[in-house]
């Protein structure tokens, strides 16, 4: 197994040089695993965050050859859980097959005041055999 931290040149970049964005693990067999920090995004409603953050979530995983299909965890954290319908919309445009795991949190407030929405995701990236 081995363990690379990375901050994709081809994605936007990370709000702290505090964090890496993704945690790659590779199996012996040439499977991955691919952990992606929290990620937010700019926007004066939830619908324009959401859409933002699944964006730089889909860079970050086109730069592990990975896409949003391969993805089989999510966690939602928002500020307002009455949002949870206009979030699923906009998650619903980009996670289009079957659904992957999922936990949503409400929370009081995300590490940026102004962030209405922050979401992690795990994706499982196969072999090339």
């Amino acid at each position: 197994m081995r363990i690379t931290l990375d901050n994709p040149a081809s994605a936007p970049r990370p709000l702290s040089p505090y964090y890496s964005q993704v945690a790659r693990v590779e199996q012996a067999d040439g499977s991955a695993l691919l952990f992606l920090s929290g990620q937010i995004a700019e926007g004066a409603t939830l619908a324009e965050q959401s859409r933002g953050v699944f964006e730089t979530i889909a860079a970050l995983l086109k730069a592990h050859g990975a896409t949003l299909a391969d993805v089989i965890n999510i966690r939602t954290y928002l500020t307002d859980i009455s949002g949870l319908g206009e979030y699923g919309a906009v998650r619903r445009e980009f996670l289009t097959g079957t659904p992957p795991t999922s936990m949503t949190f409400e929370v009081s407030r995300l590490f940026r005041a102004e962030a209405l929405v922050e979401v992690e995701v795990v994706a499982a990236v196969a072999g090339t055999e």
